[in-house]
């Protein structure tokens, strides 16, 4: 899912592209994928692009009027921008929106329709977007520290719960973590001040570094390689890969649909943390720290 970093450079190209721009076209392919009947898409043509604004993980179009075009692009959804008409339509693509000098097509990879376009209107409902994070690059460190003691839970989930941090998602998590050389299963009600000052500290570091390694990387074309996994991250899709700290392998917690890389030897002590999967398997075979495994 494009996190902060993602949807800052996403913003960004918009903003060269479509800001005064006048909406000439909405064609939505999906029905899936809108997600609001009032007021109607159909309201937005013809309105000239008066802002681009992140909220959360969401991308808000404002249009004259007081019109926004919420896009929310979950796992699998990516934008792509073309100069002039787009390409011949294919079953990914969910929306299509022409602009007088190009068109943004919203494209979801897989057959799991989660991505979503909320029309609102008024600042009022745009703002019933946002799930209520701090901006962590804005917010000081008293502020941060109220947000992660507010409920007691693991460090990996506060930071991901879109209720407490704005823009921090699975791989970001990660990073953050691993350079706060915190595990990620630790629960926010046994930090104390150093650590979560060390926390607040990996947290606008890994947020900064990586939106400047990716406006980079984009390097003012519209950014295309979009993806939660990237070569020079440290631990983060890099399973049994060395470390680059202490070149012990990183290590993995898998549920669901997701999973938690670690430093064992960074984070952790040189613990291994209890796989939900595996470590069920082989119970009292299961390593309980690097050196065992």
């Amino acid at each position: 899912m494009p996190e902060l970093p993602d949807l800052a450079v996403y913003i960004e190209a918009l903003e060269s592209r479509i800001l005064g721009q006048r909406l000439e076209g909405l064609r939505i392919n999906s029905p899936f994928l809108l997600r609001t009947a009032v007021p109607p898409a159909a309201a937005a043509v013809g309105r000239r692009v008066t802002e681009v604004r992140r909220i959360g993980k969401r991308i808000a179009i404002g249009l004259e009027g007081d019109f926004w075009l919420v896009l929310h692009l979950m796992v699998a959804g990516r934008l792509h921008w073309f100069e002039g008409s787009p390409p011949r339509r294919s079953r990914s693509v969910l929306a299509e929106l022409a602009f007088e000098r190009g068109a943004l097509t919203l494209t979801e990879a897989g057959t799991k329709r989660r991505a979503s376009l909320h029309v609102v209107q008024g600042e009022h409902d745009l703002q019933l977007q946002d799930p209520g994070g701090i901006e962590v690059l804005e917010a000081s460190l008293a502020q941060f520290a109220e947000r992660l003691r507010r409920e007691n839970h693991t460090l990996k989930r506060a930071l991901t719960d879109p209720r407490l941090f704005s823009g921090i998602g699975n791989a970001y998590s990660d990073e953050i973590l691993h350079a706060a050389r915190l595990s990620p299963v630790m629960l926010t009600g046994r930090l104390d001040d150093a650590e979560i000052e060390r926390l607040y500290a990996a947290t606008r570091e890994q947020l900064r570094l990586w939106t400047e390694r990716l406006r980079s990387l984009a390097g003012g074309q519209f950014p295309e390689k979009v993806t939660a996994f990237r070569d020079d991250m440290a631990v983060h899709g890099r399973f049994g890969l060395p470390c680059p700290v202490c070149a012990s392998p990183v290590q993995r917690i898998r549920y669901a649909e997701n999973e938690t890389n670690y430093c064992a030897r960074c984070q952790t002590g040189g613990r291994l943390l209890a796989d939900r999967a595996l470590s069920r398997l082989l119970k009292e075979d299961w390593p309980k720290t690097l050196d065992e495994l």
